[in-house]
């Protein structure tokens, strides 16, 4: 073989080798670990709460696409599939699931006793039965809690201080949300006896029959309305701003969503914030600590929004002392 041909078989060698290290150096990676997210909504609906949620997880050293995979399940506010989906995410063998809020939260709960549970819910998790204590979880689960039964009391509060002379004032329930509507109830109950309130109860759990309970009030004409939370209702925000805004109701919320998109008022805890604590130990669980060692988070930032637009639009005057509380106040 002349030495033209030795160097020519000799490059291709070298080459073909060189071109094989990548390969070779990406099937030697370990895979990424998969974390699975359990929603009762749909993307859209808490855009700004996944960003948030995503910041935790960097905070925590995991990026998406580079150091986590993520596998997203929505129920799209269909919560007789959440335990379908969470038994999805359990069958992909994810090493954790974060579930935001009490229907997903307690599928996933059902779902399995062992891969580790990080979720969000707005009602008290050892009612749920997600944990053992707040301190002690003892699980498999641990999580933000981002509302406690105080904030019933204060949004009642907050509502006759927005209508003096307040006596009746309506609830508006998702009966589907079977452990929402029965906490959400319970606590404006118990607040509405200490403060002397007559409280009538309404359900709506479609469109149609929030347009109903709606048109109800309208005619009944009660001094405010307490609209529970949850993710059903959060979904059809822009709907019940103007049906309030129609029917002149004064309306409490415990989301500054509401206010944002012409809703009158709201109160309640930061979510974006605990959506951050989430991904924090969601991050901190891949790392390696046991859910059973870390107590679940109590949210500690609340806010106060008003929105004087909606106000005037339904005829009420927003108190100055309200108004110098408010952590904004939407013109």
């Amino acid at each position: 073989m002349s030495n033209r041909r030795q160097f020519v078989t000799l490059l291709g060698l070298v080459g073909g080798a060189a071109a094989a290290w990548p390969t070779a150096l990406q099937a030697q990676q370990p895979p990424l670990p998969v974390l699975g997210f359990l929603g009762s909504q749909s993307p859209e609906a808490i855009q700004d709460y996944l960003r948030a949620w995503r910041q935790g997880l960097k905070e925590a050293g995991f990026v998406e696409g580079e150091t986590v995979a993520i596998e997203y399940r929505w129920a799209e506010n269909e919560v007789d599939r959440l335990p379908l989906l969470a038994a999805d995410l359990v069958r992909r063998r994810v090493v954790v699931i974060v579930s935001g809020g009490g229907p997903a939260s307690m599928a996933a709960g059902k779902a399995t006793s062992s891969i580790p549970i990080v979720f969000l819910v707005a009602e008290d998790p050892v009612r749920l039965g997600l944990v053992a204590s707040l301190a002690r979880p003892g699980g498999n689960a641990t999580g933000i809690n981002f509302f406690s039964a105080e904030l019933a009391a204060k949004r009642l509060e907050l509502l006759r201080e927005l209508v003096p002379g307040a006596t009746r004032v309506a609830i508006l329930l998702n009966p589907t949300e079977t452990a929402i509507a029965a906490s959400n109830l319970r606590d404006v109950e118990t607040a509405a006896r200490a403060m002397d309130l007559e409280i009538r109860v309404l359900n709506a759990s479609t469109r149609d029959e929030i347009d109903a309970a709606y048109a109800t009030l309208g005619r009944e004409r009660p001094d405010g309305l307490f609209v529970s939370s949850g993710p059903f209702f959060s979904d059809r925000r822009v709907q019940m701003a103007h049906l309030a805004t129609r029917y002149a109701l004064p309306a409490i919320h415990g989301s500054r969503l509401y206010p944002e998109v012409g809703g009158l008022i709201s109160y309640g805890a930061n979510i974006a914030h605990a959506y951050r604590q989430a991904g924090t130990y969601a991050g901190r669980i891949l790392r390696g600590a046991k859910p059973a060692d870390l107590p679940v988070v109590q949210s500690s930032k609340f806010e106060l929004v008003v929105n004087l637009h909606a106000a005037k639009l339904a005829g009420v005057t927003v108190p100055a002392s309200l108004l110098a509380v408010a952590d904004e106040v939407i013109e």
